[in-house]
């Protein structure tokens, strides 16, 4: 059984700005999300980041949303099957920015705005991607980064490598986009009522913001006083809907 759980770190600014979804993006602008051009945009504006990471073929953590090129670049195939060269080598489609090693990226922000990193899984059991991150966050000690993932074994991992890095578990209530198809009803279950609790102790909470008034959210933030993260916040009703149910909201699509 995992131990008593050390004392919750103070993340009052995780909540005092609201935070870019993969940065402060816009076609019409050329920005494109998860950008180096993307973060700077937040941080003019003052707003935190959040950003996705997926692995490369030779284990670099790179700043990249889907698990697939084909949306955000003029190259096809999976993100892991290329090096971080190779990678980098790539522009984002629509602009002139590569896709960004994560350290790059850590670089870029350097600690002025609160970084959120969600770490992307295939709930497959493979931690590397988990523990590149971790290792390069742990460089960085005393900026404001958070890491997040909706795999409970991503945080859980995260617990026992890295314990001084704030971290959070993403979730809604029913799991039925095609990153979840390989779940069982039962898995799918114990993510949406969070039943793995004792093993990961998330130190915040990340939920869709319609599925915010629920048990899951309700209690995490009420009864446990994790501060709850609501996703993706895009109309003035979802905007509302954060501001009665959460304590922060992941933006897209307008400037708060």
């Amino acid at each position: 059984m995992p131990g008593a759980r050390a004392a919750r770190p103070q993340l009052d600014w995780l909540v005092a700005r609201p935070i870019a979804h993969r940065g402060l993006h816009g076609l019409e602008a050329g920005v494109v999300e998860n950008s180096g051009a993307a973060a700077l945009a937040a941080i003019e504006a003052g707003f935190g980041i959040e950003c996705d990471v997926q692995i490369s073929a030779d284990g670099e953590a790179m700043v990249f949303h889907d698990f697939v090129l084909d949306r955000l670049t003029e190259e096809s195939g999976p993100v892991a099957a290329r090096t971080a060269a190779a990678l980098n080598a790539m522009t984002l489609k629509g602009s002139n920015d590569p896709i960004l090693p994560l350290a790059a990226f850590l670089d870029l922000v350097g600690g002025r705005v609160p970084l959120v990193i969600e770490v992307k899984s295939r709930f497959d059991g493979d931690l590397a991607l988990t523990r590149r991150t971790a290792a390069l966050v742990a460089e960085r000690p005393g900026q404001p980064i958070v890491i997040k993932s909706f795999d409970p074994q991503v945080i859980a991992e995260l617990r026992m490598i890295a314990p001084q890095i704030p971290r959070g578990i993403v979730g809604m209530n029913a799991y039925d986009y095609g990153d979840y198809a390989g779940l069982s009803v039962r898995e799918k279950n114990a993510l949406a009522n969070l039943l793995h609790f004792s093993e990961t102790q998330p130190d915040f909470l990340s939920w869709k913001v319609s599925d915010l008034e629920s048990a899951a959210p309700y209690l995490c933030r009420n009864a446990v006083g994790l501060p709850v993260m609501s996703w993706t916040v895009r109309t003035p009703e979802q905007r509302e809907a954060a501001a009665r149910h959460a304590d922060q909201m992941v933006f897209e699509g307008f400037r708060p």
